[in-house]
């Protein structure tokens, strides 16, 4: 079976409540409000799409291509990004609930995360310089030897990075969560 090819389209849950999302090439497409939970996105392409209000949480996506694609208030719990198509990976995720997802070894230089719920997330040998935490909740997220040089954390929340298992060169912090950094020798701040 020829996979399907589209562009320009808006999909919305209406549409694709019993069939699912075709498999195919998507191009410059905004996906509203659609419940794809353990949907097999397996193979598929986005390029340049949209991802708005949507839940994807256990959805299937083995060698999925993900190029300039904004997720915006998405449910992706237990996604495992890893499993992608890593060839020019490219996603932003903003407001999103990323619990229990996966990026280990993934080059993510320069991705945003910005107000993302990442709890119990596995970001485990990625290169992850300069990329946006702003907001982030990051309780129970495994940075282990991951390139976090130049990362945005100023104003994450709950992260625990062990600076000698990690690239830490240029990231910022702010002074009220540097706490993170010192987990691993159970020291505490006072604060003044």
């Amino acid at each position: 079976m020829a996979e399907q090819y589209f562009t320009d389209q808006t999909f919305t849950q209406a549409e694709y409540a019993k069939q699912g999302l075709p498999k195919g090439e998507y191009e410059n497409c905004v996906f509203k409000q659609i419940d794809l939970s353990g949907a097999d996105l397996s193979h598929s392409h986005f390029i340049d799409c949209r991802f708005e209000h949507c839940q994807l949480s256990n959805a299937k996506l083995f060698k999925t291509v993900l190029r300039d694609v904004v997720f915006n208030d998405c449910k992706l719990t237990g996604l495992v990004f890893s499993d992608c198509d890593g060839f020019l990976f490219s996603a932003q995720f903003i407001q999103c609930q990323l619990q229990y997802a996966s990026f280990q070894q993934m080059k993510l230089k320069q991705h945003v995360f910005q107000n993302c719920q990442l709890q119990d997330a596995d970001f485990t040998e990625a290169d992850c310089s300069g990329v946006d935490f702003s907001g982030a909740d990051l309780s129970r997220t495994i940075f282990h030897q991951t390139n976090l040089e130049g990362a945005n954390f100023s104003t994450a929340l709950h992260f625990s990075i062990d600076p000698e298992q990690n690239r830490l060169k240029k990231a910022v912090f702010s002074p009220d969560n540097l706490e993170g950094l010192l987990d691993k020798y159970q020291l505490k701040m006072k604060r003044g």
